[in-house]
């Protein structure tokens, strides 16, 4: 990547929209760092600062693939503000899970399915659940099933996998955008439900 190394983040973008991967993984490299202490002091949680950094650069990728990126000079500022935006809204996630109003006498806040023992037909909605994965994760192409399972199923960061198959960062999170929503259409197509 060294011959990157004078690029501008604008050049950089442009060779990658060009087609030159290795141009998005130095600008990965240049911000990562950066990027995600960001996210780290938002939300103090390593796991959930690796997740919400990961997708910080899959949307960055998704918009730049889709000609949507604006070249203005200020990509780290752009990037940044994406981050920003999903700190944002993993908190309004967790409040929204959260609310519930205690003068509201019609409802029993310890009286919640997650609190209670699972029933017999949970298990077996969720058995079926698993059943439905491992089958939509076989019909997957082989290089979209290998990053599938090293991401989800070993818990592997997007740069170990990188290094691992021996592609680049772009290409591995490509394969994972991919294989979920590869995954979601075939789950359409065959009328499954993947939620109980």
């Amino acid at each position: 990547m060294k011959i990157y190394n004078d690029k501008s983040d604008e050049q950089l973008i442009s060779l990658y929209v060009d087609g030159m991967n290795e141009a998005f993984d130095e600008l990965l490299e240049r911000h990562k760092d950066r990027i995600y202490m960001y996210i780290y002091r938002a939300v103090r949680n390593n796991e959930l600062a690796d997740d919400i950094f990961q997708d910080t650069f899959v949307k960055a990728i998704m918009t730049i693939k889709q000609g949507r990126y604006i070249e203005n000079g200020h990509f780290s500022a752009w990037i940044t503000r994406i981050a920003h935006n999903l700190v944002i809204d993993y908190y309004r996630q967790v409040r929204a899970e959260n609310q519930q109003s205690t003068d509201d006498t019609d409802v029993n806040i310890l009286n919640r399915k997650e609190l209670s023992d699972s029933t017999i037909e949970d298990n077996l909605v969720v058995t079926q659940i698993h059943d439905d994965v491992r089958r939509l994760v076989k019909a997957l192409p082989d290089n979209q099933r290998e990053v599938l399972i090293m991401r989800y199923y070993k818990n592997m960061s997007f740069k170990e996998i990188a290094d691992t198959t021996g592609v680049s960062i772009n290409t591995a999170l490509g394969r994972m955008r991919y294989a979920i929503l590869n995954m979601r259409r075939m789950a359409e197509e065959h009328n499954i439900v993947l939620t109980i």
